[in-house]
């Protein structure tokens, strides 16, 4: 059965490649193309959201310690490093190479 589809699929896919060009009206309907969708494009999209369940899951890379979620500038945050994980399409990114640091408190600062 699998050898009869498969010689009636390649014969019927020969068979429309030659005709195409003798035929006008599958002509124009070969000639339509679809639009493609550039980068440029996307403009002002909104993120798709974070799961907060992976929050459960998710531990910083470098101290292990759990994380916390900042819905205001999408990203994961680690109190006691001071540094921030970028969710890039509701992806964490948790490279800590591409972490941002965040700036402490005056609070946290001692004061002399």
């Amino acid at each position: 059965m699998f050898k009869n589809v498969l010689s009636r699929l390649l014969t019927e896919t020969f068979f429309v490649e030659r005709n195409v060009r003798h035929t006008p009206l599958l002509r124009g309907v070969a000639a339509v193309c679809a639009p493609v969708r550039s980068f440029t494009d996307v403009k002002d999209e909104a993120q798709p959201p974070f799961d907060a369940a992976l929050l459960e899951v998710l531990v910083c890379p470098l101290s292990k310690k759990p994380l916390r979620y900042e819905p205001k500038t999408n990203e994961l945050i680690n109190e006691e490093l001071g540094i921030a994980y970028p969710i890039i399409d509701g992806i964490p990114n948790m490279i800590p190479q591409e972490a941002r640091l965040i700036r402490k408190d005056a609070s946290d600062t001692p004061a002399q």
